[in-house]
């Protein structure tokens, strides 16, 4: 079948091998070891010369037809799944950096992120330069030959940022660096990493894939577009993989050594919810632009901030790349920190708990939770303001969602 729209790729992608019993759904394979017909079998799919599984860590049938259909509806190269965002991006980092090599990124970036790159490489010789990832110049600036990598968020979280992505991209060409975005704040059925020179695209699924906060889990696409003749780590594999060698480095050998793996569980749970990913970001990014645009009119919201408000100053260059309703998530300000603190507190409808995009409504306050361990200096570094308050919008109506936001903020002093 060809020319079919992404719920239709999505829901008819074949298995790759037949069910016994004419399953519609994928099996659950819940097993850890596969048996083979003769020691000559075995001998040729633990060296990778026949594409059998060997052992649950490494490939399973049900992770593996998840990861196919995302590779179909993305046209990737490859998809590997593992087991959350964070190991999609550990991974990824893994298989590109070197000790005595250096990363060039953004101060605005996801806590955990930001803590991976600023403390746990750096023990081990990896350096990161921060700089304004919406200034090309100074992203140039920050390019040796000793960068393995460019990384940034498509949108960042939670301040909300978005650079332009083929002004980077154009720079990452010309250095032979490969470009790495984390896009999980714009689902792949809106927003074509590869369209805009990414190079390879980093997804926590936990968000909107999993349909409703089921289950953790990571996706890593690689679109084979980066050439790595040049890098310490990869330049002589590519003399024999070419623009495979990222992928043939992650799955033959990070991916192995540490383990991080998807579950045949989450891989069936994330396949049903990518089956209606498209349904339910069509309402939650709608319901999200409405809310943000009558929110932005109340008179103790000091400011609203989302990239789909004409007003907002990344609007331009984000209705260029994620179109008019650029993700569920949106953050706004309060008059103080006891102000944000008795807005959460009052909620009814809407639930204070952390994550983004599950079916439910969350809202928190970053500063205190999510950068609640870093220091004043570190939180003003990265723009993470204590009047601050990040709303995931889920799946309830407009009207309920904000007649709960209107009702919190009477107990706004």
């Amino acid at each position: 079948m060809e020319n079919l729209d992404f719920a239709a790729s999505v829901l008819h992608k074949q298995f790759e091998k037949g069910d016994a019993y004419n399953s519609l759904s994928m099996p659950v394979y819940n097993t850890a070891a596969y048996e083979f017909k003769s020691a000559e079998e075995m001998e040729e799919a633990f060296c990778g010369r026949t594409p059998d599984h060997v052992y649950s860590r490494l490939t399973n049938p049900t992770v593996q037809y998840f990861e196919q259909r995302v590779q179909e509806v993305t046209k990737a190269m490859s998809v590997t799944a593992v087991n959350s965002g964070m190991a999609a991006i550990s991974n990824t980092v893994m298989a590109l950096a070197w000790s005595g090599c250096n990363i060039v990124t953004s101060p605005h970036l996801f806590g955990n992120t930001y803590s991976f790159f600023k403390f746990t490489l750096a023990y081990y010789g990896v350096e990161t330069r921060f700089c304004d990832m919406t200034d090309a110049e100074e992203v140039e600036r920050n390019i040796d030959q000793n960068t393995s990598l460019i990384f940034l968020e498509v949108i960042t979280n939670p301040q909300l940022e978005v650079a332009d992505l083929k002004s980077l991209s154009e720079i990452s060409r010309k250095h032979e660096v490969p470009l790495v975005a984390d896009t999980t704040a714009i689902p792949f059925n809106i927003f074509s990493a590869t369209k805009f020179g990414v190079d390879i695209e980093i997804i926590s699924s936990t968000k909107y894939i999993s349909g409703g906060a089921t289950s953790l889990g990571g996706l890593i696409l690689d679109y084979g577009t980066a050439d790595y003749k040049h890098s310490s780590k990869l330049g002589e594999l590519s003399k024999t993989s070419g623009n495979k060698a990222f992928t043939f480095k992650l799955k033959k050998e990070i991916l192995r050594n540490l383990g991080a793996y998807m579950t045949p569980q989450v891989a069936y749970m994330q396949t049903l919810g990518l089956e209606t990913m498209e349904v339910r970001y069509s309402r939650q990014a709608s319901t999200c632009r409405e809310l943000a645009e009558r929110m932005s009119k109340l008179p103790k919201i000091e400011k609203v901030n989302y990239t789909g408000l004409k007003d907002n100053p990344f609007y331009n260059i984000s209705l260029k790349q994620f179109g008019e309703y650029p993700g569920a998530m949106f953050t706004f300000e309060l008059s103080s920190r006891e102000a944000a603190f008795q807005f959460i507190n009052n909620l009814r409808t809407i639930r204070r708990a952390t994550n983004l995009f599950d079916n439910k409504s969350l809202a928190i306050h970053p500063a205190s939770t999510i950068f609640g361990t870093f220091n004043d200096e570190q939180r003003a570094a990265m723009n993470i303001s204590q009047k601050c308050i990040r709303l995931s919008v889920g799946l309830e109506s407009p009207d309920t969602l904000f007649e709960d936001i209107e009702n919190s903020l009477k107990f706004v002093k």
